[in-house]
Formats: C-alpha cells, sequence, structure tokens
C-alpha cells in the first residue's frame, strides 16, 4: 500500500485539501481536520483506484475530493474486514466501518447519481 495524500478540511462538508505534514493524535485523529473528534470513524481512506473509477463517470475529482483523509493506492479497501489494523509510518488505524454515508446526498452523487465513498471508502 502507498499513500498518495493527506488531506484535511477545516469545516465538515467541505473539500479536504492535501497537506504536507499531519500530526494525529491517538484516539482523536487528524489535528486540525473537521472530523476528528472522540467518535468511531476519526480518519477516512480512499483508494485512488476508487477516485479513477469516479473519473470514469465524466467527473473531474482529485484527492480529497470525496473528503477522505488518506488516499491511499494498491489496497482494496472495502474487502478489508472489520477491526483489521492498517500501519502508516509511526501510526496504527483500526478499520471501523466499511463505507461512509453520503450526507444530503453530496454533490458528486447529485451530478452523477451515485458516489463512490458509500461503498467504497473506509
Amino acid at each position: 500500500m502507498k499513500v498518495i495524500s493527506v488531506n484535511i478540511s477545516k469545516a465538515k462538508g467541505t473539500k479536504k485539501e492535501p497537506v504536507e505534514f499531519a500530526e494525529v493524535i491517538e484516539n482523536f485523529g487528524i489535528k486540525g481536520d473537521s472530523h476528528a473528534g472522540n467518535w468511531h470513524r476519526q480518519i477516512s481512506l480512499l483508494a485512488v483506484e476508487s477516485i479513477e473509477k469516479a473519473r470514469g463517470w465524466g467527473l473531474d475529482v482529485s484527492s480529497g475530493d470525496f473528503a477522505e483523509n488518506i488516499t491511499t493506492e494498491g489496497i482494496n479497501l472495502p474487502a478489508l474486514p472489520l477491526w483489521t489494523k492498517i500501519k502508516i509510518g509511526d501510526v496504527v488505524l483500526e478499520v471501523t466501518q466499511i463505507g461512509k454515508t453520503c450526507h444530503d446526498k453530496c454533490e458528486i452523487f447529485k451530478k452523477v447519481g451515485k458516489c463512490i465513498m458509500p461503498t467504497e471508502g473506509i
């Protein structure tokens, strides 16, 4: 597995922007990210292969557009069993959910009638 991008946003419901460095706080998430907190899904991941699939639908999308914190390459994320541990550098993440609810039908869903996060994000 390769990390393509690490992304954060200051406000929920906005595109996450790539950052050069991120501080991960245990049992909280990425410092400065709007989705960090004391809950079961502190950091979300999406494979670049899934983003490429969305490009095949005619969308101009890139890392962070699906509000994922970490964009990966070379790992089938939705095939991972719950509670799988993923080591990225010094950080160990645990899969607590497959799929990420598309709240209020995101802009991508509104454009093409479907979204990849509910089935391919973790």
